[in-house]
């Protein structure tokens, strides 16, 4: 296997879990959409202890413990939340299209909420830092949703 198993939803969770997705594998597209599968099968709360601990076991798993970013991970988790209640019934295939801009790494949409040296801190990457503002650009100015988005010119 290269990477990440193409599959949604419980599949996915599984083979994450399992450790059936290998070092380098794993990026930040399969982030958004593993955060998309717990949250299709488990309250948010739940939702976030949840994935915080595998993207945890993943990151020691590969002798990589140093990468796991709490903010970052749970500020993605409750965006892609927000959006799932706007579109509830949305497959994988639906959200990643009518929700492109989350999947965009750099420039990424924690830039419109968080200053870059907020991300940058030692504090942000252990414990969650509400949003301070940020420094992006604003939604759909520049970046992946601009391009990605269906319907824009």
């Amino acid at each position: 296997m290269n990477g990440a198993p193409e599959c949604a939803g419980r599949p996915f969770i599984e083979a994450f879990e399992s450790g059936g997705v290998p070092d380098g594998g794993f990026h930040h597209r399969d982030h958004v959409r593993l955060a998309w599968s717990y949250l299709r099968e488990m309250p948010l709360t739940e939702a976030m202890g949840r994935f915080a601990e595998s993207l945890r076991r993943f990151a020691a798993r590969h002798g990589k413990s140093n990468l796991y970013h709490e903010t970052i991970t749970c500020a993605f988790l409750i965006l892609v939340h927000e959006r799932m209640q706007r579109t509830p019934d949305a497959s994988w295939e639906e959200f990643s299209r009518l929700h492109a801009d989350l999947l965009c790494w750099k420039p990424s949409i924690l830039d419109r909420y968080y200053h870059r040296e907020t991300l940058a801190s030692d504090f942000a990457r252990r414990v969650f830092v509400l949003p301070d503002g940020g420094n992006g650009p604003a939604a759909g100015e520049v970046g992946c949703d601009r391009i990605a988005t269906p319907g824009r010119a």
